[in-house]
């Protein structure tokens, strides 16, 4: 669940306000264990995500640099290419290939 949140300081163009949400749903989420609140919970659900996300843009609007904010674009490749290459390698955890023993 909180793969999906994304490092939202230090971009150009900056996070926008669904981004910013959308993290703050997510580690709502993760700390209630609610992907959807039932109905006698929306309201604190809702409350405590928009608590986040106030907390987040204080955060980030607060947060200062030296270094040269990141490309979007360049971070988005980056991440394609590991994905693959996590995805093209062989997981060498796997129970296919599991040992015979000498019981069997």
């Amino acid at each position: 669940m909180c793969r999906n949140i994304k490092t939202l300081f230090n971009f150009e163009p900056p996070a926008t306000e669904a981004e910013i949400r959308a993290s703050s749903l997510q580690f709502v989420r993760k700390l209630s264990g609610f992907n959807q609140p039932s109905k006698a919970n929306r309201d604190a659900f809702e409350r405590a995500v928009e608590e986040v996300a106030a907390a987040a843009r204080m955060l980030i609007g607060s947060l200062v640099t030296q270094v040269e904010p990141r490309n979007r674009e360049l971070e988005a490749t980056r991440a394609r290419a590991r994905f693959a290459a996590r995805n093209t390698t062989p997981n060498s955890n796997s129970n296919s290939a599991r040992p015979e023993t000498a019981e069997e």
